[in-house]
């Protein structure tokens, strides 16, 4: 701005029409700024010297416009480093989409994947912070109709629930939808339903919970908690409502009243139903989820529409790697992913995966597909003890925006958090490779030709699981074949 003055005072003299004066100055500024950015890069945020101090209306940031702040910045800095630097440089540095990559269409799908994370990571961690005027208003009354949860055979040979498929239905207008959650998530509504079986009548509403006066300590439930609590704050529950706040993501708002008036808390769906569940109060969805979500109900038989979407159990070997030639399809490796985990199930077929002819091939079905997948094996630490495992694979890619080899390693103090309830990333120690980055750093979408790869990692004493995967996240396809697991001393 003071080169932009001061130049503009030594011009003064050319400006020919007085009355144009602020868009000749701003015409300076135009000019000053665009040379700038080509002498030299623009100062990002993790080099800015000071705190950088959001506006507001009063002139000081307050407290909440220094909280959003933040949350903002920890969303930024959790980006991968290519979606990372295009938001700075867009957002923060003001450069045009073509100045940020080695074109303005891959800038703009640098940026879209970016708002989508950053919309997921806010609406995970920072619901309160989601304006109400983008929420639905408009919901639809459902009951709880079914609960069945799906069992899988663990690597160790035993069984247990995996997911668990919840039916809501709307009744009057003869539809109903399907939520899978996570077993850790839908374990205690499936207590409280009395675990009914496929095929038996949806259950009963369950009646209204009232814990004894001074229950024994085994018999004392989270429900129980809730109900106390809410009496001593002189509150109450008045319902659930289910409403999609992001592309694919679902949470639940439990409305709360009491003497400090009504409030919202936002939970996961699990827990909310869970509540309601035992507190006896209404469900609501958003009346666009079910127009997209829901299924005409024909019959008596409410979970057989989604029960046929069910994905197919995982598996692997219990010690070491197997199939690495893909020579019987894919037996022994694992599909996973975000996608795989949408609790709805409406983008499980986002992705595709498959095997034949010693390769395997991992593409995305749709334009835009949600979340990633990926294909890997995982097994027992036990052998590997002390030694350095090398990773060899060579991987093809066409039209791929993001995809990654990974190495990963859990310690069984990690996994016991992850038991506990940890984040079920949380704690692994992944050593990457992504894909290469050439030309001063500009994305690769992807070459057909084959590339080989490399990692390696050291197994400590403690750790307990070792695995690798291919991740492909976005539109693409992506190939993998000659992989190599070698066990150096």
């Amino acid at each position: 701005m003071q080169e932009a003055f001061l130049q503009a005072f030594a011009s003064l003299g050319q400006l020919r029409d007085p009355d144009r004066f602020g868009a000749w100055l701003a015409g300076i500024v135009r000019n000053i700024s665009r040379a700038a950015a080509r002498q030299a890069p623009p100062m990002l945020l993790a080099d800015w010297p000071e705190d950088l101090h959001p506006a507001s209306a009063q002139g000081l940031p307050s407290a909440e416009d220094l909280d959003r702040a933040e949350a903002m910045r920890a969303a930024v800095a959790g980006l991968p480093g290519g979606q990372r630097r295009a938001v700075e440089l867009y957002y923060f540095a003001d450069l045009p989409a073509g100045q940020i990559a080695r074109s303005p269409g891959a800038a703009k799908a640098s940026l879209h994947k970016a708002r989508r994370r950053l919309r997921e990571h806010i609406t995970a961690h920072r619901p309160d912070l989601i304006p109400a005027a983008s929420r639905r208003t408009t919901m639809t009354t459902v009951r709880i109709a079914h609960l069945e949860p799906h069992f899988d055979t663990q690597l160790d040979g035993t069984t247990a629930a995996r997911r668990i498929l919840v039916v809501l239905a709307d009744d009057p207008g003869r539809r109903a939808i399907g939520l899978w959650l996570p077993a850790r998530h839908g374990k205690a509504l499936w207590r409280i339903l009395d675990r009914p079986s496929r095929g038996s009548e949806p259950p009963l509403p369950p009646k209204r919970h009232t814990p004894p006066a001074d229950p024994p300590v085994r018999e004392f439930t989270p429900e129980d908690l809730a109900s106390r609590l809410l009496a001593a704050a002189d509150a109450a529950v008045t319902g659930v409502d289910i409403e999609e706040l992001g592309p694919g993501v679902l949470a639940a708002q439990i409305g709360v009243t009491g003497p400090a008036g009504t409030r919202q808390v936002t939970v996961p769906p699990g827990s909310a139903l869970t509540l309601a569940a035992a507190l006896e109060v209404p469900v609501r969805v958003a009346d666009a989820l079910m127009d997209r979500l829901a299924v005409p109900v024909t019959g008596d038989d409410l979970p057989g529409p989604f029960a046929n979407r069910s994905l197919a159990p995982p598996s692997g070997p219990r010690s070491g790697p197997q199939n690495l030639a893909f020579a019987d399809g894919l037996d022994g490796w694992v599909i996973g992913g975000s996608s795989r985990a949408e609790v709805t199930g409406a983008h499980w077929d986002d992705y595709t995966v498959a095997a034949a002819d010693g390769a395997a091939t991992v593409s995305a079905t749709v334009p835009q597909p949600y979340g990633d997948v990926f294909l890997g094996q995982s097994w027992i630490a036990g052998d590997y003890h002390g030694a350095t495992v090398t990773l060899r694979a060579e991987v093809s890619a066409k039209d791929v925006a993001e995809a990654e080899l990974s190495l990963f390693i859990a310690t069984k103090a990690e996994e016991r958090s992850r038991e506990q309830g940890g984040h079920a990333a949380s704690g692994l120690q992944r050593i990457h490779v992504r894909r290469e980055r050439r030309d001063s750093g500009k994305t690769i979408t992807g070459s057909s030709d084959w590339t080989r790869y490399e990692v390696a990692a050291h197994v400590p004493a403690d750790a307990e699981h070792i695995g690798f995967e291919l991740t492909l996240t976005g539109p693409g396809k992506v190939r993998l074949r000659h992989v190599e697991l070698i066990r150096a001393s």
